[in-house]
């Protein structure tokens, strides 16, 4: 069959982290390599990049089968795309997928919309080309013996991953028997994919889940609660294949394990793999295993994203976080002893007033922090606090546009709407675009790649101007 892959382009109302990132579709790549291997054509289209619209996709790939996948904030737009891909051509089959598709595949219902995946997405990709195929092949069997009387369409109930509703399928691939992603069909948007100074940055999967429950996260509850590690071998022998330098290794936490790191870092060595890591850690992981942080040093860790969260131990224990601030402090002194970039990632408190703003910013200066990111409390459905603070959205929840982990959805408890965002632009201001933190970035990192991000903060600065402006405007349901 011959199947063409959207990767969508964010509303231009979602506050775009693609001002300063944009990385490859490797859930796409990860289809692709799996479907030409048993026989389907496939191609990529990266909407981000892109101009033209799907329609003209649609028209000049003709495909079989289009398949869409994104985030909460892509919602209003897969279906869009849809529905664009069936006005082409009504015979298309149309599949929605993705990390919201399978918590919560419901938003996704649509006239235009055949399948949404709802577990395990290769497999159930696979799975539904396999009967759409068989079902073609069974009607031009009957029309060729010319005693057709209806067509045969596919019983979705066979289908063990699709979204049925009330069916709930148990996430089963514990094990990742999959091919590599095929990144070559992505080849010509591979000069703009990239991470901040991370440039031509390739991604990678090594572990699926999480271990651990802080109550704001989504990540556990896309695999049910459940986390397995690919085997180090293989993933050494899938880095073997990258040609590009910069890796980012996108777990939802890598640092997981004193013996995997260390005998991860022992195969870059024994292979002769030189690459650099962006990956995800936690603050308690690393302030344990400062010698875990040195050995990974030495054979490429670049930066970590750490998900500080709060300069406040009680927000952090409310958080479930299992970390203090004493934690924190230590884990990012480590760091920096060993030149390792620390992104910080912080969460603002829905009960937070101007002072508390102001505590965060002395607290990130006193551990000399340049880069975070500031996100206000998003209690996303799925996830623990969710049901707490539905009650005061002041977003409707169908804007999914606006569910970027940027926006402010629930009013909060002391200061006005227009209050909290400029306390944060100010927050950004006073940690990034100070002269301190931008000759750090020109002497770290150059002039060139420096100007590049001050121009994507610059855009992203612009959208929360415009929130400031709309202040009180905010919808409620």
């Amino acid at each position: 069959m011959n199947v063409l892959l959207f990767r969508p382009r964010p509303d231009k109302e979602t506050i775009g982290l693609q001002n300063v990132m944009i990385c490859e579709p490797l859930e796409l790549e990860y289809i692709s390599a799996n479907i030409e291997a048993i026989g389907h054509k496939c191609e990529i289209v990266d909407m981000i990049i892109e101009k033209k619209d799907v329609a003209y996709f649609v028209k000049l790939y003709n495909p079989d089968v289009v398949g869409i996948t994104g985030y909460i904030s892509h919602v209003n737009i897969m279906k869009r795309y849809a529905k664009e891909a069936k006005e082409v051509n009504e015979n298309i089959t149309t599949i929605i997928g993705g990390v919201h598709a399978e918590v919560n595949p419901e938003d996704f219902v649509s006239p235009y919309v055949d399948y949404i995946i709802r577990a395990n997405g290769i497999r159930t990709f696979i799975d539904i080309l396999n009967k759409l195929e068989k079902s073609e092949k069974k009607n031009q069997d009957l029309e060729n013996a010319e005693n057709k009387t209806s067509e045969i369409v596919v019983n979705d109930e066979e289908i063990e991953c699709i979204y049925v509703p009330g069916k709930k399928p148990p996430k089963k691939d514990t094990t990742f028997n999959y091919l590599y992603p095929d990144r070559d069909k992505v080849n010509k948007y591979r000069s703009k994919y990239y991470y901040m100074f991370h440039r031509n940055c390739t991604l990678i999967k090594t572990s699926f889940g999480c271990p651990y429950n802080c109550k704001f996260c989504f990540c556990r509850q896309i695999m049910d609660d459940q986390y397995f590690a690919r085997d180090l071998e293989d993933i050494v022998k899938e880095l073997e294949t990258i040609p590009e330098t910069e890796i980012y290794i996108v777990d939802d936490d890598f640092l997981v394990g004193r013996d995997r790191i260390l005998k991860f870092c022992d195969l870059l060595e024994q292979r002769g793999v030189h690459k650099k890591y962006l990956i995800y850690g936690r603050a308690d992981y690393i302030a344990s295993n400062e010698d875990v942080i040195k050995r990974f040093k030495e054979v490429g860790l670049r930066a970590v994203i750490v998900g500080l969260e709060s300069c406040d131990s009680k927000q952090l224990d409310d958080y479930n976080k299992r970390t203090n601030v004493a934690i924190n402090e230590k884990a990012v002194g480590i760091l920096k002893k060993y030149d390792v970039e620390c992104y910080g990632t912080f969460i603002l408190g829905l009960d937070w007033t101007k002072k508390d703003f102001n505590a965060l910013y002395k607290w990130i200066k006193k551990l000399g922090l340049v880069f975070v990111n500031l996100q206000p409390l998003t209690p996303l459905r799925g996830t623990d606090i969710y049901e707490k603070y539905k009650p005061r959205f002041i977003v409707r929840e169908d804007e999914y546009e606006k569910w970027d982990l940027a926006h402010l959805v629930v009013r909060p408890d002391n200061i006005t709407v227009r209050q909290y965002y400029w306390y944060t632009m100010v927050l950004y201001y006073k940690i990034t675009a100070n002269p301190v933190s931008g000759w750090y970035m020109v002497k770290k990192y150059g002039l060139h790649d420096t100007l590049k991000l001050s121009f994507g903060a610059v855009a992203v600065n612009n959208q929360y101007w415009k929130k400031l402006i709309e202040g009180e405007r905010c919808r409620k349901n």
